[in-house]
């Protein structure tokens, strides 16, 4: 599991300021506390790239990085918001979503679920808000370190009869662990079979 190549390139509150759409844009999302920053830094072997944090919320721009000079991987801030102010909470959901909707290079979303909790009010809002918008996303469930691997195929058990309940089909799934790796290799391969049909990929 080689470490690959990933530079910051900048942070930006309005998609419109984010760099020029040259290249595949892969988006990481998830509620506060989820272990975004953790997996971003565990799928580039690059241990500072995302700034981890114990204080839920950390993430408060749309942050760019490139990845070998052929992708952007843009860490998002998380949803939920729960300490923050309405005001705040508004201004969060319009970069957020400005971004989602309007980022003509968004290739795919990867919503990321703590493995250990069961479906979520929250989860559930926000990615049926993606189906609504026909904005693709794949779900990854993080922290499968934490259980046995009973429970962890229990817990996916229980969120896909969940979301079957109101969808007629499941979006790709993944389970990771960022401090064991778990996930890794999927994801990025998962990436890179996007990459080969994206009009903004080098060499099209």
């Amino acid at each position: 599991m080689a470490q690959i190549n990933a530079k910051f390139v900048t942070s930006n509150t309005d998609f419109k300021n984010c760099p020029p759409a040259r290249f595949p844009e892969f988006a990481f999302i998830g509620r506060s506390n989820v272990g975004k920053s953790s997996l971003i830094n565990s799928l580039t072997f690059h241990k500072g790239l995302a700034k981890t944090s114990q204080t839920p919320g950390k993430t408060q721009l749309i942050n760019h990085f490139i990845i070998d000079e052929k992708w952007y991987l843009v860490d998002l801030p998380g949803y939920g918001f729960a300490k923050v102010s309405k005001e705040k909470r508004k201004e969060f959901e319009k970069m957020i979503f400005d971004y989602l909707i309007h980022r003509e290079n968004l290739t795919c979303l990867f919503v990321l679920v703590d493995i250990r909790l069961k479906p979520q009010a929250v989860d559930i809002e926000f990615m049926s808000r993606m189906v609504e918008d026909e904005i693709p996303f794949y779900i990854v469930f993080t922290k499968a370190d934490k259980l046995s691997q009973k429970q962890v195929n229990e817990s996916v058990d229980v969120y896909k009869n969940f979301l079957l309940e109101m969808w007629d089909e499941l979006p790709p799934l993944f389970i990771t662990s960022a401090e064991k790796h778990v996930g890794r290799e999927e994801i990025l391969k998962s990436i890179d079979e996007l990459i080969q049909t994206s009009p903004y990929r080098i060499g099209k």
